[in-house]
């Protein structure tokens, strides 16, 4: 039930509408001019308003248009069409005309307390999944630059390209340009072309009619169709097959394409936002992706930094994983040591962040305590690294085949003889490894 404020000057319809709507449980307050209304609002304010256009101090049309947004339903005994179409355009919810029908107002109520009902829902969804998504989190400089870009790109209608190695955060940069751009009421639709096998990835993207293919028992709408007015996400744009390409590049120039099995076009407006770990001039080069769709993806290229070219973030983002694992498991706070910090901090982070957030997660599961401490920590964190040259081809050499054996040793629990059998080594040669690559038991 709803408290419903009722604005107009005839006693007979206030008295009317008052014992109408009583007797279905809301509670009403009936005004006789906008002035007073006006001074009424100062103290509180209703769920809905029922407003007569013409009233001898003002007009209610006019009053709506202050109200912010309040879900209004006009009432007029003399209205006109032009009237009506006013009221729309102001904001109202129903235009209603005297003399009043019970069932009319009744259903007309039901509607606007029903739609007003949606939208907060919606807001209040929106709030969670706002809260629930991912922050910008880090202040370094190669990261801040980043996150600047994209911001200033999400502004305009330009197409973002980010360039980066996996696990670096190029979806949640994607999601952060829609957020900020003109269509971020729009869905957001992701796309992983790699994920995808070839032969339906057409079908994914574009949709199908049915009887298209064998197995397509009905027709279905592809990505583009799903983020119409909104933004799609091409993640690993660089795997799309030559087909798929050719397909693409017709829609991000004419705004159309085809379902599979059909020859009617279908217009859409869609942001497309890509990202590749591949260097796609290379692709260009040796022919596996086209040069015009290149260009036509890369209008605003980005390169997203690895993790290990901004390793002051490291700590921070470690903190906000245990915060958001611990919390989404109703597990008990934990904090990480310093010294574990300084060990996350010093790791290369191959996996970037997306390995650095499986890690955390991986060592709250296994720590009993509240503080994570170094001993939680993979043992290829721990292990001091031997001293190189660095960018050197025996450095390289070297560190690969420390982390091969080091990670051999992890999953036989620091027994030699069961990691020396798993890399297919001798005890003895690879007691010699050990040493000679500084590896302490």
């Amino acid at each position: 039930m709803a408290k419903i404020w009722i604005l107009d000057d005839e006693p007979n319809i206030g008295l009317s509408l008052r014992l109408i709507l009583e007797r279905e449980g809301h509670t009403i307050r009936v005004f006789p001019s906008v002035t007073d209304l006006r001074a009424a609002l100062f103290q509180d304010a209703p769920e809905l308003f029922l407003l007569d256009v013409r009233l001898p101090d003002g007009s209610g049309i006019d009053l709506l248009r202050q109200l912010n947004g309040k879900p209004a339903i006009m009432i007029s005994g003399h209205g006109t069409i032009a009237d009506a179409v006013e009221a729309i355009h102001a904001g109202a919810f129903d235009f209603l005309e005297k003399p009043l029908s019970r069932d009319r107002v009744l259903v007309a109520i039901k509607n606007a307390l029903e739609a007003e009902r949606l939208k907060a829902e919606n807001r209040d969804l929106r709030q969670r999944l706002s809260a629930e998504t991912p922050r910008m989190i880090g202040t370094s400089p190669a990261w801040r630059q980043v996150v600047e870009q994209a911001t200033l790109a999400a502004r305009t209608d330009a197409r973002v390209l980010f360039l980066g190695e996996s696990g670096t955060g190029k979806e949640l940069l994607a999601a952060h340009v829609h957020e900020n751009s003109a269509v971020r009421e729009g869905p957001f639709i992701k796309v992983n072309c790699a994920a995808i096998p070839a032969e339906i990835l057409e079908s994914e993207i574009f949709g199908h009619e049915k009887g298209a293919f064998t197995g397509a028992a009905s027709q279905r709408k592809g990505k583009f169709e799903l983020a119409h007015q909104g933004t799609l996400f091409l993640d690993e744009v660089g795997d799309l097959a030559q087909p798929a390409q050719a397909k693409l590049l017709r829609v991000l120039q004419e705004g159309e394409f085809h379902r599979l099995g059909s020859e009617t076009p279908i217009r859409v407006s869609v942001r497309v936002v890509a990202a590749t770990n591949k260097d796609l001039t290379v692709e260009v080069k040796e022919g596996r992706f086209r040069e015009d769709l290149y260009y036509r993806l890369a209008v605003m290229p980005l390169r997203v930094p690895a993790l290990r070219e901004h390793p002051q973030d490291v700590a921070p983002l470690a903190r906000h994983f245990l915060e958001n694992f611990c919390s989404r498991n109703n597990l008990r706070p934990k904090t990480l040591a310093t010294e574990t910090l300084d060990l996350l901090t010093a790791y290369g982070w191959p996996g970037n962040v997306r390995e650095l957030k499986n890690l955390v997660e991986r060592m709250a599961i296994l720590t009993a305590g509240e503080e994570i401490t170094a001993e939680a920590a993979p043992f290829e964190l721990r292990q001091p690294k031997a001293n190189a040259t660095p960018n050197s081809l025996d450095s390289a050499r070297d560190s690969a085949e420390r982390e091969t054996i080091l990670r051999a040793l992890e999953s036989a629990q620091g027994n030699v003889s069961a990691a020396a059998r798993a890399l297919g080594l001798e005890r003895t040669s690879l007691h010699k490894r050990l040493r000679a690559l500084g590896i302490q038991r």
